[in-house]
């Protein structure tokens, strides 16, 4: 059952027409930078650091997990509102290990889109 909602949330994950347009990209000369975009399936509204920062997981670009890529948006970055499961994120930035040793994009550019619905 677990599975079928994974899948489920994966299938609704595909961007929206106008999201490819307005996402955030690295710069051509940037070393170790990457952008992902896509549907948000998990958050971490509170760090166990303290930071202050938000850690977005999205269905798309592959950097953290084949399919899944995490960003890691600072204080400075972060939303008034925390985004929600189901809206749609993009971000690029350096790449750099994790807490738990995942690679996931330190964003210096993040978009956030609600889900229309």
């Amino acid at each position: 059952m677990a599975l079928e909602a994974l899948l489920a949330t994966l299938a609704l994950a595909a961007p929206t027409a106008g999201a490819a347009a307005t996402a955030p990209r690295c710069p051509p000369d940037a070393a170790n930078c990457r952008a992902a975009q896509g549907r948000i399936i998990a958050l971490e509204r509170v760090d166990p650091d303290g930071d202050g920062d938000l850690h977005v997981v999205i269905a798309g670009g592959s950097v953290t997990l084949p399919g899944i890529t995490v960003l890691d948006v600072s204080r400075r970055l972060r939303p008034k509102r925390d985004p929600r499961i189901g809206d749609w994120a993009a971000g690029a930035g350096p790449v750099y290990r994790g807490s738990f040793g995942q690679r996931q994009i330190e964003v210096v550019r993040v978009v956030f889109r609600p889900r229309r619905g």
